[in-house]
């Protein structure tokens, strides 16, 4: 297998190469098409006219028809109907009966009783309940707003601006209304 930084060093070194022997064909074939001279035009000649052959009409060969031959059918004889023998006779067996195994009974295993311990109560201390001082609601004092007077704005004067004077515009004229091919619409009531 050839390594990949052979082929992509003499990918470049293949189009380069390429590219000269177009090159060289280019040229050769320029110079050869130079060296010959261009072909001479020939005149074109009246075609010479046919004269129209009459077609022969060819008389329908008669094909007659050919009686169909009757072929005999073939007799089929019959085949003598095969009797089956008789189905055997199954006589059916007794079942025998097994006995069934004796399970002995085990005796029920003694389970002896655990006396349940006694575990003292935790004797729980009643606590006294912490007495709270009742501590007295502070009165703030309200704090009084003074009123304070209303700045007063001065009015300021409107200014005036003059109006523009709009220049008045020629009226131009609409062409007259072509005449329409058309019916008018009736007004709808």
């Amino acid at each position: 297998m050839v390594p990949k930084n052979a082929v992509s060093s003499s990918s470049p070194l293949f189009v380069v190469a390429l590219l000269l022997s177009c090159s060289c064909m280019i040229s050769s074939a320029a110079r050869l098409l130079e060296e010959y001279p261009p072909d001479p035009v020939v005149p074109e000649l009246p075609h010479p006219a046919v004269p129209e052959l009459p077609k022969p009409e060819l008389p329908h060969p008669v094909v007659p028809e050919l009686p169909k031959p009757e072929l005999p059918q073939p007799a089929v004889p019959e085949l003598p109907k095969h009797e089956e023998p008789p189905h055997p006779i199954v006589p059916e067996l007794p079942k025998p009966e097994l006995p069934h195994p004796a399970v002995p009974e085990l005796p029920k295993p003694e389970v002896p009783e655990l006396p349940k311990p006694e575990l003292p109560h935790p004797a729980v201390p009643e606590l006294p309940k912490p007495e709270v001082p009742e501590l007295p609601k502070p009165e703030l004092p309200h704090p009084v707003v003074p009123e304070l007077p209303k700045p007063e704005v001065p009015e300021l004067p409107k200014p005036e601006l003059p109006h523009p004077v709009v220049p008045e515009l020629p009226e131009h004229e609409l062409p007259p209304k072509p005449e329409s091919h058309y019916p008018e619409p009736e007004a709808k009531p």
